[in-house]
């Protein structure tokens, strides 16, 4: 007899777009995933864009200067070319840049048996997977969202890929942000993730010339994520198999 079908998970590669235009897509792709089409994960490379997501405190909605953790000026950012935008995703504030890999899943949660903690570990999971292929020790912190590393730089433990996700419908928005080759001198404009004292850090920060390129992590990732929201279907196929 035959076990139940797999379900699909399409991956898109956008390239590089802004962060407006890549928003515009997930919304479109959300809409067709609610109506129960193929699963996505988008793909993205931004130019340098700050975003601010729910829980950025801007002081009963004031203006982008009073934004508690953004440190720069919005005359810097003008002159640095650095977008800001106010977004929907959870979390404060954060970067995404060059040299980073953003990946934005686009699921069906219920599909997968997952409340939204245990969607967020499941991405967390797949970054540490993907790390872990590049000879890296990454793991979580049990009091920070996110994936974090030990530089031995610094001596210090610093964050190398941050979360931000919205669940509307029971379909997830946004994503993860992965530092690959990213010029850290821009998160010196912002209070990443609104933690003070804990630094950032990047795979070519860690691995120097070793370090992989933004293509190969940003495969890796792609087939860790697959994997990760596709482990609970291999499971049932194989329970559904084993009745018969």
């Amino acid at each position: 007899m035959r076990g139940p079908r797999m379900r699909e998970m399409v991956i898109t590669d956008l390239g590089t777009l802004a962060y407006r235009d890549a928003w515009r897509l997930q919304e479109a792709a959300h809409n067709e995933v609610l109506a129960g089409g193929a699963e996505r994960v988008l793909l993205v490379e931004h130019p340098p864009v700050i975003t601010l997501g729910r829980r950025a405190d801007r002081g009963e909605g004031g203006p982008v200067r009073e934004v508690q953790h953004l440190v720069a000026s919005p005359e810097s950012l003008r002159q640095l070319g650095v977008e800001l935008v106010q977004s929907d995703r959870g979390g404060d504030i954060t970067f995404h840049g060059p040299g980073q890999v953003v990946a934005y899943p686009i699921v069906r949660l219920n599909d997968h048996g997952l409340s939204v903690g245990g969607y967020v570990r499941s991405l967390e999971r797949a970054v540490i997977a993907t790390l872990g292929d590049f000879g890296l020790n990454a793991r979580r912190d049990e009091s920070a969202v996110g994936v974090w590393v030990d530089d031995p730089a610094t001596g210090a433990v610093a964050k190398i890929c941050a979360i931000g996700v919205r669940i509307r419908r029971g379909v997830s928005l946004h994503g993860l942000a992965l530092n690959v080759t990213t010029d850290l001198n821009y998160f010196n404009l912002i209070v990443p993730c609104g933690l003070t004292g804990r630094p950032v850090t990047s795979v070519r920060q860690l691995l120097g010339d070793a370090a992989p390129t933004i293509e190969q992590v940003r495969q890796r990732l792609a087939g860790r994520l697959v994997e990760v929201f596709t482990a609970r279907q291999r499971e049932e196929a194989t329970t559904e198999a084993r009745r018969h």
